[in-house]
């Protein structure tokens, strides 16, 4: 065999050898010197990981479509009607996915119920409850993002839809809930 031959050989099998060794490093140098990975948040909500699970909530009752569904609850104050017809839009605007979505709406308001929702009241007003605020909560009742009274519905539709995303339906889901 001829040296340049010999050369060839060898710079292959170390080119062999780059292409799987340096994604592995490439990959430990972002967990170690956390390169290259963003810190912006993607949510337009607020994360709320102190708030307590659903079932512990001072409500009077809350019903969910499904077990497996997730969960927008809004503390309805002031003009009920218009945030109700508010997130009954965006609930709509969720299409083949609006199924694994229940509301609640959490006070008096009056006004008649949208389809879709259900109605609940305080027993007690927690400390952590601000009026007007919408919570997404998930299949297991944990809430994992809130909205002020002046969000953007666009921002809250965003967000659901990278949740649903995010936790895809089991296969046989709807069958199941049948």
């Amino acid at each position: 065999m001829t040296d340049a031959r010999i050369v060839r050989s060898r710079l292959k099998l170390l080119a062999l050898f780059a292409v799987f060794a340096l994604p592995m490093a490439m990959a430990w140098g972002m967990v170690e010197w956390r390169l290259g990975i963003p810190d912006e948040r993607t949510a337009h909500g607020e994360l709320h990981p102190d708030l307590p699970r659903l079932a512990d909530w001072p409500l009077s009752r809350v019903a969910k479509d499904g077990a497996d569904d997730w969960l927008m609850a809004f503390d309805c104050t002031n003009d009920c009607a218009a945030s109700a017809d508010r997130w009954w839009r965006v609930h709509r605007a969720l299409g083949r996915d609006a199924h694994r979505v229940s509301r609640l709406r959490i006070g008096e308001g009056g006004g008649k119920t949208l389809p879709g929702e259900a109605i609940a009241t305080w027993h007690e007003m927690p400390t952590w409850r601000e009026p007007g605020t919408l919570w997404i909560l998930d299949p297991d009742g944990r809430p994992v993002l809130s909205y002020g009274e002046g969000v953007a519905a666009s921002n809250v539709l965003e967000d659901i839809e990278r949740l649903l995303k995010l936790n895809p339906e089991r296969p046989l889901a709807r069958l199941h809930d049948e």
